[in-house]
């Protein structure tokens, strides 16, 4: 496996390249799958029937909308020729009868334009029989509103260590979800071709199971079905599953009519029709000893799925493996369950619930350090693994060495310790104004949980006049990846960047593509490409060789010449390709990859799940203001383990992107749903932006500083490389670490803070006045009454 991480002299990878597509992102050149549309004569728009009760029975009149000026058809489960099913787990009515979630899109209006089929889908008459409906997790955990698998992760006898700890604590944490916000909201354009053939341009992140999914409803086998993805507007893992659907319909309409479908949801609709992050509800016990390390956890994580299941199993699998974070716990026992809403469906977010799982451990640590007597700091340090160590579900943490290399780099380059004096400081001569300084690690595991995900496949052309063309199973979704294919296959095959270029991903040129998802596209996609360019360049080096003189061994391929290291001699790329191809020698190759060494068993929920960790580490400095709760993000300095990078621009863009979208889950971004028994139960109140709020050019830090950790090479990833698409977003725990560091400089020391997450300026500001509360003098009047004690007991308990 070395061989694959293995870097020849020349290599394109490693350089600091642009994306592939900024020009035409920049020019607003670049195509997207609604702007097929326009290109298309006769394209009929789909506009969706949407519920206005958050449960019921329904029955839908769809006369009245045939009859509006422009309508076309309306969807209705009548027809569907084979699955009226958008899932995977068979829980997923494309039309159906039991509305499920205020929004649910019960019938599809297929209009001559979007504002014909918007009338249409208001002329739908419906009748409600209103069911009783459970909005937030509470009321799931109340009525026993579960679904799905209740996974355990554990290790030794918890329950024992808890006994004997020396300090127990025990709390509840909770975090709510998020939106994906992505710039491009879902789209799919379908037509049918003269050969009977369902052609979809889709946004999708998985396009080998959007086909599946408009397979089956369709009622065709799959090689009856090509999607394509041109590139994606943003995902984040909003695009993994809740595409399918919606490619279905558009499949769906164009079958019954004959005609092109575009679908393209409107703002408000993809927010409050699509599945978010997922909420979760955690209860804790945790033990320590009197230096602060970790003895032992017994936890309950409790995930809002929403109305069906989605990726509910498998984002809680990863929660509870990443409940660790980056510490060693001896002894654990983390249980784990789903509850079933009547909400969207929560879905795939990036870091798949790794952020919900290590969001846990941190709480923890950020609120009983103070308890403790010691620096939040001073106990993430002691309890971080080291060599030798394996997580909870069993698997060796390698490299945890640099885990300390991280950390130690990063505490001296930011000046954590002399920062932390100049901000006590400022802090005691400013009443009114406090600033905090936390850091952060993380451990994040890459690879798909589910090991059958863990293959990709190529194909990989090289033409006579010595240009390359090459086909993966990846989506583009603004982050990069073909921009690292391309450098990969350059490589690989020794030629200049600009002569490769990419192909659209196509179902019918790589076949059962995974998800572009898991941070793993390009660990994949770029061992399948390089394998495909791999077999190309073996065969021309025999080529070669018999021009050149010496060996196939001999021959090197670099900067598009090719030459003999025996001989001496060289011949243009272009001129051995334009020799090979005369001699009947093969020029494309398709190219697999499979990750080895995985071994994992969801039923004990022990193994190796990973190929490897990501580690990484930030020290973030805030500044809050004590009449508004308002944050300022005044420092963030970030030390990052991307191993050799393969194109350090597009990761370093990653890195400072997936903790700025960390900081917005964990400062600003708040889902609001209403929780009334009034007639808008259940319905998303935050569903536009401007009552979602998302971090903009206010929030990014006045000054920040990223790093790459030197001599990282990963053996057994392509040309020595890391994953970087979701590891980054957890560096952002040392803002809201920081933020609790603020809260506490305004009361008395050794006080634990809790935070609401997200710490909204609202939050924060209740956090605040709590602070202030604790360390005013005691009067009569001020003296707590036992239902406000017993309160603060239930949420964070002493020694």
């Amino acid at each position: 496996m070395s061989e694959l991480a293995a870097r020849p002299a020349g290599a394109v990878v490693g350089r600091r390249m642009p994306h592939e597509s900024a020009v035409q992102h920049a020019t607003g050149v670049a195509t997207y799958t609604d702007d097929l549309a326009a290109r298309r004569a006769g394209v009929l728009t789909a506009w969706p029937v949407q519920s206005e009760h958050a449960h019921a029975r329904v029955r839908l009149d769809v006369a009245p909308a045939l009859e509006v000026p422009g309508v076309v058809h309306v969807l209705t489960a009548d027809d569907v020729p084979g699955v009226n099913d958008a899932g995977t787990k068979h829980d997923e009515p494309l039309f159906p009868d039991e509305a499920r979630y205020h929004g649910h899109a019960l019938a599809w209006v297929l209009g001559e334009s979007a504002e014909a089929a918007r009338r249409g889908a208001a002329a739908v008459r419906i009748e409600y029989e209103p069911l009783p409906s459970i909005v937030t997790i509470a009321e799931a955990i109340e009525a026993g509103s579960f679904q799905g698998f209740a996974p355990t992760v554990q290790r030794g006898d918890a329950a024992s260590a808890l006994a004997t700890a020396p300090h127990v604590f025990e709390g509840e944490s909770v975090v709510g979800g998020q939106e994906h916000f992505y710039l491009e909201t879902h789209a799919s354009l379908a037509h049918v071709d003269s050969e009977g053939q369902v052609f979809l341009d889709s946004s999708s992140q998985h396009p080998s199971e959007t086909q599946e999914i408009v397979a089956h409803v369709l009622g065709v086998p799959s090689h009856r079905v090509t999607v394509q993805v041109l590139r994606l507007g943003g995902g984040f893992g909003g695009k993994e599953m809740q595409p399918h659907g919606l490619a279905a319909i558009a499949a769906l309409g164009a079958v019954r009519t004959g005609r092109p479908v575009r679908l393209r949801l409107t703002r408000t609709q993809d927010l409050t029709m699509t599945g978010k992050r997922h909420p979760y509800h955690a209860t804790w016990r945790a033990g320590f000893d009197d230096d602060g390390r970790l003895l032992a956890l017994e936890a309950t994580l409790t995930a809002d799925g929403g109305w069906c299941l989605d990726l509910s199993e498998p984002v809680l699998g990863r929660a509870l493996c990443h409940v660790d974070n980056a510490y060693w716990i001896p002894d654990v026992a983390v249980h784990g369950r789903i509850a079933k809403t009547n909400k969207t469906s929560q879905t795939a977010f990036r870091g798949f619930g790794g952020p919900q799982g290590m969001f846990v451990i941190e709480d923890i640590l950020g609120r009983v350090a103070p308890q403790l007597g010691l620096d939040a700091a001073t106990i993430r340090e002691r309890n971080l693994y080291r060599p030798g160590q394996t997580t909870p579900y069993g698997q060796e943490v390698r490299h945890a060495e640099r885990l300390h290399e991280i950390w130690q780099r990063l505490r001296t380059e930011s000046a954590f310790d002399d920062r932390r004096a100049e901000i006590a400081r400022f802090n005691a001569g400013s009443p009114d104004v406090k600033r905090g300084l936390a850091m952060t690690p993380v451990k994040f595991g890459i690879s798909f949980t589910f090991t059958a995900y863990n293959q990709a496949g190529a194909l990989v052309h090289v033409y006579k006049d010595g240009s390359v063309l090459v086909n993966h199973g990846g989506t583009e979704l603004g982050q990069g990846l073909h921009t690292k294919m391309l450098q990969v296959a350059a490589t690989a095959l020794g030629v200049p960047f600009t002569a490769v270029r990419l192909a659209p991903t196509r179902t019918d040129k790589v076949p059962n593509t995974s998800a572009t998802a898991a941070s793993s596209g390009a660990d994949l996609n770029g061992g399948a490409v390089k394998h495909a360019c791999d077999q190309i360049r073996d065969r021309l080096a025999e080529v070669a060789a018999a021009h050149l003189g010496g060996d196939p061994g001999d021959i090197r391929f670099a900067d598009g010449v090719v030459a003999s290291s025996a001989t001496e001699r060289a011949m243009a790329f272009a001129e051995l390709v334009e020799t090979a191809y005369h001699e009947r020698v093969q020029l494309f190759a398709a190219g697999f990859y499979r990750t080895e060494g995985l071994g994992w068993d969801p039923a004990t929920m022990q193994g190796t799940p990973f190929k490897y960790f990501a580690y990484g580490a930030a020290a973030a400095e805030v500044e809050v203001d004590g009449f508004t709760g308002a944050t300022r993000l005044r420092r963030v300095d970030i030390v990052h383990d991307v191993g050799d990078s393969l194109s350090p621009l597009v990761d370093l863009g990653q890195v400072e992107g997936a903790f700025m979208q960390g900081a917005g889950w964990l400062m600003l971004e708040e889902l609001r749903w209403d929780e009334t028994d009034g007639p808008g139960r259940g319905r998303l109140l935050t569903q536009s932006a401007s009552t979602y709020k998302l971090p903009s050019f206010s929030e990014l830090p006045d000054e920040l500083n990223v790093h790459f950790l030197e001599r990282a090479r990963e053996d057994g990833a392509v040309y020595g490389s890391k994953a970087v698409g979701e590891p980054p977003f957890m560096l952002a725990f040392s803002v809201r670490e920081a933020i609790r560091d603020a809260v506490a400089a305004f009361g008395p020391t050794g006080r634990s803070v809790e935070l609401a997450s997200p710490a909204t300026p609202e939050a924060t500001f209740w956090a605040i006045e709590a602070a202030r509360a604790a360390g005013a003098p005691s009067t009569p009047a001020d003296e707590p009454t036992s239902e406000t004690t017993d309160a603060a007991a239930s949420v964070t308990a002493g020694t």
